[in-house]
């Protein structure tokens, strides 16, 4: 067995024959095996074997690989219990233990709740609302476990991956990691909880707020950029420019249909990724097509709201340490980008919170889910919720639910799918601003979607179709996924609260 970390994705003309002609059909899966015998030799194997008459690429891979499991797939659903005391049982078919694999995974300290089906390793936003469930659930010792992974992942590598892969290492996802801190805090009713993670609190602030020191105004450099005004807000990125390992074949093949550099349009579509919302017409120039994905040119509004969040937090962990200088830092950095997310993604035209182009130098107009992330962490005024919440529930509120965006390309974050963690953010945003009867309907129509569809199939799933009741979720580069970490955490959480 190979004792080094497993990098498939560096075996060069293995690697690409197999992803760009999908042996394994989901690019996931290859990036993912486990090889039997060291790499070098199974290259080696692969050039002297190759050009053989009749070589059969596929054979070659499972005699030289170990696939994958798929987690919580094989789960046999009891149509007698409740969806809760299923997802009761399902909770350990997704938890993964400590291990020492010798794959592109990176071995964590402690176990963790995995998203189930493909995602076979720990997700860093997706962990937050699955979090909602175990705390439901009384997995206190889970979510602390998960939090000292993410602690463990800060401390070695300088942030928190997409995911606990070392083709993931590139980029993050959407910062969560300071409310699951505060929620581990209110959980245990601890504030010592905040001092506990605060040098892995600053250390991810510092990961995202990285060159911004020497920025000139106008200018951006990896995940920070300094507006008109000279503010820093933030935005999505990942330096490398190349495919994603796990994603490779499609992303060469959208990258041949565009007229932009390839490397350009390979670093807008991992920035997509990073910001979990891979993929959406809130990306795309043209509201359409991903051919004219633009990620890196984007503010995005609720990643703003997020850092708020996470310097608020600081703050809080700051004063409980008796730092008081580094506190009053961190309150008027928070204090500065509310006041800039509320110059710069409020669209008075719109009535609604919107992304801003930084390159284009104005707010979009596009109206999604995204835009109830200022309710969450409390920053709109009363005003402003209730013009936001008009259009939720002339607009964006569907038979099932919050819908991500009202346009339908295609992608997966596009109408008419909803997801969980979008639902979670809406519910909890306009109850913060006393609008209880909409984020109720949004959170019954909801689960009663997710009861419907466990009926039919045993099943929680990724995502849902919320427009058409009868139907499937859709889009995207993968088959839906069920499981799913992040829909039963929301899933429990919501009925705790609505019964």
């Amino acid at each position: 067995m190979n004792q080094q970390p497993t990098q498939i994705f560096e075996l060069g003309a293995l690697f690409e024959d197999v992803q760009l002609r999908s042996i394994l059909e989901d690019g996931k899966t290859f990036v993912d095996c486990i090889p039997f015998f060291p790499l070098n030799e199974i290259q080696n194997k692969y050039e002297q074997s190759k050009s053989q008459e009749n070589f059969d690429l596929k054979k070659f891979v499972l005699e030289n690989f170990s696939l994958p499991p798929s987690f919580g797939s094989e789960y046999k659903s009891n149509l007698q219990l409740t969806v809760e005391e299923n997802i009761n049982n399902l909770w350990p078919m997704l938890t993964r233990d400590v291990s020492d694999e010798k794959s592109s995974l990176i071995n964590l300290p402690n176990r963790y709740i995995v998203p189930g089906g493909r995602f076979r390793e720990i997700y860093y936003w997706d962990s937050y609302f699955t979090m909602l469930g175990l705390k439901e659930a009384g997995r206190v010792d889970l979510i602390e476990d998960m939090i000292n992974n993410f602690a463990f992942l800060i401390n070695k590598i300088g942030h928190i991956p997409n995911g606990n892969r070392q083709y993931y290492i590139s980029r993050s996802q959407p910062p969560f990691f300071a409310l699951m801190v505060q929620l581990l805090a209110d959980t245990k009713k601890d504030d010592s909880i905040y001092i506990q993670y605060q040098k892995e609190l600053e250390q991810e602030y510092a990961f995202w707020m990285e060159g911004s020191d020497d920025l000139k105004k106008g200018t951006s450099v990896k995940r920070v950029a300094s507006m008109p005004d000279g503010t820093l807000l933030n935005r999505y990125f990942d330096a490398k420019q190349s495919p994603r390992e796990e994603s490779y074949a499609e992303d060469v093949h959208i990258s041949k249909a565009c007229a932009n550099k390839a490397e350009t349009v390979f670093s807008n579509l991992r920035a997509g990724a990073e910001s979990g919302w891979d993929f959406s017409s809130r990306w795309f120039s043209d509201n359409q097509s991903i051919e004219t994905i633009e990620t890196t040119d984007i503010i995005p509004v609720d990643l703003n709201c997020l850092m708020y969040m996470l310097e608020k937090i600081l703050a809080k962990s700051a004063t409980l340490s008796g730092q008081a200088q580094k506190a009053s830092e961190f309150i008027e950095l928070s204090a500065k980008r509310k006041n800039s997310i509320l110059n710069y993604c409020w669209n008075k035209d719109a009535q609604f919170f919107c992304d801003y182009h930084f390159v284009k130098k104005g707010t979009l107009d596009k109206k999604t889910a995204a835009g109830l992330f200022p309710l969450f962490t409390s920053i709109a005024n009363q005003h402003q919720a209730n013009l936001v919440a008009h259009y939720v529930e002339t607009s964006l509120l569907k038979p099932g639910g919050l819908v991500t965006t009202n346009i339908h390309s295609g992608q997966q974050w596009d109408a008419p799918n909803g997801w969980a963690p979008l639902q979670w953010i809406a519910f909890s945003g306009l109850r913060k601003y006393g609008i209880h009867h909409l984020a109720n309907e949004i959170a019954i129509r909801w689960t009663k979607l997710n009861e419907k569809v466990f009926a039919e199939t045993g099943k929680l799933m990724e995502k849902y179709n919320v427009e058409d009741l009868n139907k499937l979720a859709g889009g995207g580069e993968y088959a839906g996924q069920d499981g799913f970490g992040w829909t039963n955490g929301v899933y429990v959480a919501l009925k705790a609260i609505i019964g």
